[in-house]
């Protein structure tokens, strides 16, 4: 992907070197909605909306691999916000854009206390996102899914939770779970990952528009979505699959969905929660 020397976000609050922060306390809160995205786990509700950069107060010292993922993602982040003020603008609807938390080790937030084993996770109450970067690591060589496309993957999938967060979605779900068996919970969970797949596709399509993508970066994508399936996970971690627990989708679900809104670039065809075929 091309994005050195380009323009950063500056929704991004870093906490790397604080260990538990924030003063939410207790619990994971009733009706946890969302999102822990690509490791499972179930989602939650959140915090508050204060953008600021690098307020770790120096005692974080990143090393410079660090320090360049850093400003990849925040210039990835930069790029969605993009992407959705002007998406949001042509269906005349404001786009109130998400603040990315870097932390290291463990973070509270709403949705509770999280560790780097979460994964990167969305929370709704205070539209944020939070990421530890040594989880790109584990993409890496665990999952086997290289490549600097493969992170952005991951942050426009965790921004595509906050675009349901913001039309509405994720709060219809909410309203529902108290009626479902975890068994059908699941199912829905699953519709809403897909969903934030095809949204991470969108961008991913408008990202080519702009000239951003070279080479190889559509397939790291496309791995890191397979990477991550319900089906390879349990398989590589227990040796068998349980259909009924999954709660992100197959493999190739997840690249499909992906695909195609890559595909599509329109939010139309993404409506994963009114088809019989996912």
């Amino acid at each position: 992907m091309r994005w050195k020397g380009r323009k950063e976000s500056s929704n991004v609050e870093d906490r790397r070197g604080l260990g538990k922060t924030g003063a939410i306390g207790g619990g994971i809160g009733i009706i946890m909605l969302l999102i822990y995205v690509l490791l499972g786990g179930d989602p939650g509700q959140v915090i508050n909306n204060n953008p600021i950069n690098n307020n770790n107060g120096g005692t974080y010292q990143e090393t410079a691999q660090e320090k360049e993922l850093s400003q990849f993602v925040s210039v990835v982040l930069a790029d969605t916000e993009t992407v959705w003020t002007k998406i949001f603008d042509d269906q005349g609807l404001v786009y109130e854009k998400p603040i990315l938390v870097l932390y290291s080790g463990s973070v509270d937030s709403a949705c509770g206390t999280a560790g780097s084993s979460t994964g990167p996770f969305y929370c709704s109450g205070d539209k944020k996102l939070y990421i530890d970067l040594s989880f790109f690591a584990e993409l890496k060589e665990r999952f086997q899914a290289p490549g600097d496309f493969a992170i952005a993957y991951v942050v426009a999938h965790e921004v595509g939770h906050h675009i349901q967060n913001e039309l509405g979605i994720i709060d219809q779900l909410a309203d529902l779970r108290s009626s479902m068996s975890e068994e059908e919970y699941n199912q829905y969970s699953v519709r809403l990952e897909l969903q934030a797949d095809y949204l991470a596709g969108v961008w991913a399509h408008y990202a080519e528009d702009m000239n951003l993508l070279e080479k190889g970066d559509l397939e790291e994508a496309l791995k890191a979505a397979e990477a991550v399936g319900d089906d390879r996970i349990q398989k590589q971690s227990q040796g068998y699959i349980v259909p009924d627990s999954f709660t992100h989708g197959t493999s190739e679900q997840r690249m499909r969905w992906f695909y195609k809104g890559y595909q599509s670039g329109n939010l139309e065809e993404g409506d994963t929660f009114n088809t019989d075929e996912l």
